[in-house]
């Protein structure tokens, strides 16, 4: 039986904070009075603003209780029911315009409750709006209900006063089971999330960062929704326990609840219609259209729902776009893409810049006896059309999976791999360092796309976009390591226990096979979750390209030494690079690239106390980005050690020279490599028979020499053809 509570009328509109919470001496108005700061003083109604009002058939409770501005106007304030405290601002006989909406100033049709109006707003037709702020020049048409409780939390994940902890509403992320969750907040960023998802078994962590949240909001009750400045919400259905910044523009959404939408003149958030959103933060920037669904979620900054997207129990991270598919209990960090209709995702960690293609099901739970299994995806993760993978698995940066259904669980260790299920002879196929034998344009397109379109304004965790960075290199490092001792072990007869000896004689094995071109290949084991046999496709040409790409990673970083720090001579250089380094272990927090160690660092600050806030962690991310090009050249110069035994710290400007002119090398077949992928696609005659003429596909598809990016690319590679020129003229000297 529904519970239908009667009331006195006269209360209509007061009592918002019960009694038994309010702090003594306080009324039910402090919380809101603290809350509206638009400066306007209001004042009583005059006798004749009175008459003016009951004449235009509008009512009150009382009409002491109306508050408006020295510009209120009566005449503009037609057929509205009015109760409990309202405060108008100022109405003027104009009409606001916003996408060829145009309504005129004032307030008409309407049933309103407590609320505070900032100057000249438009309400009309709206059926109940109870115990909300609203900014200034707000358009509000045809909204069924927009109402605040006296307990909203506008989706933060807090409790209020008197409640108790089984109202906290919590984001099931990476894990079905729950046994990864955490707590929504406004102003969460993609680092927040990853790390509460991480350290489960240190309790006194885990409690830190739930009080953190608590910490950062008031509990009492009292809290009014609010509408933020020239924002327009029309023709929508139910918004309760929503707070929206000025600019947004809600339009059609059937029901919006405790919801924070953040939004502001420099990045303004959209909801379209159809949507429903329950529990969850949007924020700045954001886009949400045409029949979304989304519950306990976390829209970060400038990311995008669309066409019938499903984001349940989920993080997903800045700059990313989801349409027509179901994305559950996922964390997803910044520049993520996936639109297609039948796609599904489910408990994963996709580290960023990731696509998910048609078909493509990531979560399959049905080899596990309960929903507890989880996908880890490193940067740069592709699985392609109809891919279905199971759960658990891991990838390491760049894996991209041919179309299939792959059988069993997969571990690839391997880093810009293609993966593929070799059905005809029973056997995974692993071919690492495909991007930069066959799809470099797109590789090295996506990196400067996602760099250029990350519209973040606070940029406090700087993203890492570059495919070649700490990670991907550690990577390459341990693939090298991987490919030598395989190669030592199964092509030369070494006993797999004598490493040393494996890694000496698979190293000249790889390097005679990559010098001849030779398509050598190797068995895997670990890789798949099964007896049959993983094959590991031109090892010596993955061996030989991640040996030149950390060459050229290094080169990179000293370059970006000398620039920054003006250096004219090959002593100033050595003068400025450390004569001690060791290769350390890197994390993705979000997408910022740390030290391992000092991640480690901050958890045990925090459980120590040292760092007592989410202020103080978005801090230690800030100061880990500014140091980042310094740490980035110390893990270079550790890696090209690593790689060759030489100390940059004390070379002689010889070193430096092979270093550079052998970076100018690996730059120029990969610029190469960038102009014939894309020209593949001039030249297949599958994909030129669909028009009549080359004229036509050049009109269709632009021309080949007029690619912006190829021509870029081209320049970017002169320019630093010319910087190595001038600076191995200096040392050679």
């Amino acid at each position: 039986m529904n519970d239908i509570k009667k009331s006195p009328v006269q209360t209509l509109g007061y009592n918002f904070i019960e009694p038994r919470f309010l702090p003594k001496g306080k009324d039910e108005y402090h919380i809101r009075n603290r809350q509206n700061r638009n400066g306007i003083n209001y004042r009583g109604l005059t006798a004749y603003e009175i008459e003016a009002l009951v004449r235009n058939r509008n009512t009150s409770d009382d009409w002491t209780r109306i508050l408006v501005s020295d510009a209120f106007n009566p005449e503009l304030v037609q057929n509205c029911k009015f109760f409990g405290l309202v405060r108008i601002g100022k109405l003027e006989p104009y009409y606001l315009e916003f996408h060829n909406l145009r309504r005129p100033v004032g307030l008409y049709n309407s049933t309103i409750i407590s609320c505070d109006f900032g100057d000249n707003v438009v309400v009309d037709n709206v059926n109940y709006i109870s115990h909300y702020i609203i900014g200034s020049e707000v358009i509000l048409v045809n909204v069924n209900e927009i109402a605040a409780t006296g307990t909203a939390k506008f989706g933060n994940g807090i409790v209020k006063e008197g409640e108790t902890e089984a109202r906290r509403v919590w984001m099931e992320v990476c894990n079905e089971n729950g046994g990864r969750s955490i707590v929504p907040f406004d102003g969460m960023l993609p680092g927040d999330a990853y790390l509460w998802t991480r350290f489960r078994d240190n309790s006194a962590f885990q409690e830190k960062l739930v009080e953190f949240t608590d910490e950062q909001f008031d509990h009492q009750r009292g809290y009014y929704g609010t509408i933020g400045d020239r924002t327009v919400i029309k023709n929508c259905k139910i918004l309760k326990d929503v707070n929206i910044g000025s600019d947004a523009y809600l339009k059609g959404a059937n029901k919006i609840k405790n919801v924070t939408i953040n939004s502001s003149p420099l990045a303004s958030s959209q909801i379209g219609e159809g949507c429903e959103l329950v529990n969850g933060i949007v924020d700045y920037g954001c886009r949400v259209f045409y029949g979304v669904k989304a519950v306990r979620f976390f829209m970060a900054s400038h990311s995008q729902l669309k066409y019938g997207a499903r984001l349940i129990n989920s993080y997903l991270g800045n700059n990313s776009t989801i349409s027509c598919c179901e994305v559950l209990n996922s964390l997803i960090f910044p520049a993520h893409e996936q639109h297609h209709n039948n796609s599904f995702l489910c408990a994963a960690l996709v580290s960023g810049q990731s696509n998910m293609a048609a078909g493509a099901t990531i979560g399959s739970n049905h080899n596990s006896r309960s929903p507890d299994g989880e996908l880890v995806a490193g940067r740069g993760f592709w699985p392609g059309l109809c891919v279905s993978l199971k759960h658990n698995s891991r990838f390491a940066s760049f894996s991209i999976l041919a179309k299939g259904d792959y059988p069993a669980e997969l571990n690839i260790q391997l880093p810009f791999s293609l993966i593929n299920n070799e059905v005809t002879k029973d056997e995974l196929h692993v071919m690492p360092a495909y991007w930069f034998l066959y799809n470099m344009y797109a590789l090295a397109r996506n990196s400067w796309k996602y760099q250029d379109r990350d519209k973040r304004i606070l940029k406090t965790q700087r993203i890492e976009f570059d495919f070649l960075a700490p990670d991907t290199i550690n990577e390459m490092i341990a693939a090298i390591e991987w490919l030598e001792w395989n190669a030592g072990s199964q092509l030369g007869g070494i006993k797999r226990k004598d490493k040393a000896a494996c890694l000496s004689a698979g190293k000249a094995i790889l390097a005679q096979a990559a010098a001849e071109n030779k398509p050598l290949e190797l068995v895997a084991d670990g890789f798949e979750n099964s007896k049959r046999t993983v094959r590991i496709l031109k090892a010596a040409q993955a061996w030989r390209i991640f040996r030149e790409l950390i060459v050229l990673y290094t080169a990179e970083q000293i370059l970006h030494l000398i620039d920054a720090e003006k250096i004219k001579t090959h002593t100033a250089l050595v003068a400025a690079l450390p004569k001690k380094n060791g290769l350390v272990s890197w994390e993705n927090i979000g997408g910022q690239l740390i030290p391992s160690a000092k991640v480690h660092k901050l958890v045990s600050d925090i459980n120590s106390g040292r760092i007592r806030s989410w202020k103080a962690v978005h801090g230690f991310y800030e100061t880990q980005g500014k140091g980042y090009a310094k740490e980035k050249l110390l893990h270079s110069l550790a890696a090209y050690q690593t790689l060759t035994g030489i100390s940059l710290g004390r070379a002689e400007a010889g070193a430096f020279v092979t270093l550079l002119e052998e970076a100018l090398l690996v730059k120029s077949w990969m610029t190469a490599g960038i102009h014939e992928s894309r020209a593949k696609d001039y030249q297949n005659s599958f994909r030129k028979m669909v028009y009549d003429s080359d004229a036509e596909m050049n009109k269709v598809m632009g021309k080949l020499s007029s690619n912006g990016f190829i021509q870029q690319e081209k320049q970017a590679l002169d320019q630093f053809a010319r910087r190595i020129k001038s600076i191995t003229r200096i040392f050679k000297a």
